[in-house]
């Protein structure tokens, strides 16, 4: 089995990291950044979203491990205290995974004819920081509003415990195939007038944004930011790619949200 290690630079992190790949090694497992098996992050739900990006096209052959270091994420599922354990059952592994839905994102812009496409495993964000932002939102090609305001943001069902929350969104289980659409700020007056509610769009919708022209606007895929100049729409829908996590051990995902939100 190949399988990569990656760590954020926290001194903790790189104590287990280096510890977990020298006893990876003595159970002669191979050690390597290219076309790995298995990727175990080192961190927390930051590390891990560094290493979806990294290894963004190798989603079909690649899964990943969750090792924690700080307090219990909700992409990782094993303690620093736990190498021990994790090696156990990487030599006892059935190959078997658990998935989470991504969200796909196509840009298109007014000066060109190629579009790009990213996927985000938390969410994607679109801001003008330099007014208002105008945008028709359209669901499945119909036109269902004209959104005033900062900013609309896009969740998957595991990024609904991130951005999305602090914008009001529902947390959604991940075995839901849904994204969910939240407002930035938005204006509500009797002139202009949005839903100002979240909107869950089911897994054959799409979410269509028509921008307007000529405005600088800002994009956030996770914790990546992307000025953009001449962005004249954006389309969002699930992806028919997921994300595979090595289900060893699985940590149930209610209890994820309480003991990242309510701690009891």
């Amino acid at each position: 089995m190949k399988i990569a290690v990656v760590m954020n630079d926290s001194p903790k992190s790189l104590k287990v990291g280096k510890e977990l790949k020298q006893k990876l090694i003595q159970e002669d497992f191979e050690i390597t950044e290219d076309r790995p098996n298995v990727v175990i992050t080192v961190g927390g739900d930051g590390t891990l979203l560094n290493a979806f990006h990294t290894y963004v096209d190798q989603l079909d052959t690649v899964r990943f491990i969750g090792v924690h270091t700080g307090h219990l994420g909700f992409y990782t599922d094993w303690r620093d205290y736990e190498i021990n354990q994790l090696i156990k059952s990487l030599k006892e592994d059935t190959s078997k995974s658990v998935t989470y839905p991504l969200l796909e994102v196509e840009l298109n812009y007014s000066d060109s004819e190629e579009s790009k496409k990213y996927l985000a495993l938390n969410e994607a964000t679109v801001k003008n920081l330099d007014k208002t932002m105008v945008a028709e939102v359209y669901i499945k090609n119909e036109l269902f509003e004209t959104f005033r305001g900062d900013g609309l943001s896009v969740s998957t069902p595991t990024g609904s415990t991130a951005y999305s929350k602090s914008l009001g969104g529902a947390v959604l289980h991940p075995r839901v195939n849904a994204i969910q659409l939240n407002e930035v700020a938005s204006i509500n007056n009797r002139v202009y007038r949005s839903l100002g509610s979240p909107m869950i769009i089911a897994n054959d919708e799409w979410i269509h944004l028509d921008l307007k022209r000529g405005d600088s606007y800002q994009l956030h895929i996770d914790h990546f930011v992307l000025n953009q100049e001449n962005l004249s729409s954006m389309t969002l829908k699930l992806s028919e790619k997921r994300i595979q996590f090595a289900s060893y051990r699985h940590t149930h995902f209610w209890r994820r949200v309480n003991d990242a939100f309510i701690g009891e």
